[in-house]
């Protein structure tokens, strides 16, 4: 097989950052990253790039761990709760998942965040005082902290709900 050697100019997924020289099938870069314009072949007069490259690579990432260090203490701050519908005995219908708390904290303002930054060992199946982990960037993490509830009321048993009911009109 025929491998090329590039220099990679944007970042790409599971191949390298920008400015990083790897090797890759020729077919790849051709067909792909050099439309692209994801990288240019590696000549001696490109070599002379890296180091341009290389460092305006270390000021994005430098203002990238400082925003997301910013985002993980926003994400801290974060209280939100999740209401779901329950039986007479306060089990839930169904569960809580990743969807369900992306969706709630892009109502609470997070737009950039993606569901597969959310980290949820399990679907919550429990009403109570939960917390997920967000991972914000690189090894740049956030716990999220949210209540699960109940959408209607649990009535724990009827004699004491009608007792309750008659002791406010009583005291019309």
């Amino acid at each position: 097989m025929a491998t090329s050697e590039v220099l990679l100019i944007q970042p790409v997924e599971n191949l390298g950052a920008e400015g990083d020289q790897v090797k890759v099938k020729a077919g790849f870069a051709r067909n792909f990253l050099y439309p692209q314009k994801r990288a240019v072949p590696l000549t001696r007069s490109n070599r002379k790039q890296i180091e341009a490259l290389k460092v305006r690579r270390a000021e994005r990432e430098a203002k990238n761990i400082e925003d997301a260090k910013a985002q993980a203490t926003q994400f801290a701050k974060t209280h939100f709760a999740v209401a779901v519908k329950t039986g007479d005995s306060g089990k839930m219908f169904g569960a809580v998942t990743s969807i369900i708390i992306h969706e709630k904290l892009v109502e609470a303002g997070f737009e950039s965040l993606t569901r597969k930054q959310i980290h949820l060992e399990s679907p919550i199946k429990e009403l109570g005082q939960h917390s997920v982990t967000v991972k914000v960037y690189q090894d740049i993490e956030a716990e999220v902290k949210f209540d699960v509830v109940s959408e209607n009321p649990i009535v724990e048993d009827e004699s004491e709900a009608s007792a309750e009911e008659e002791a406010p009109a009583s005291e019309e």
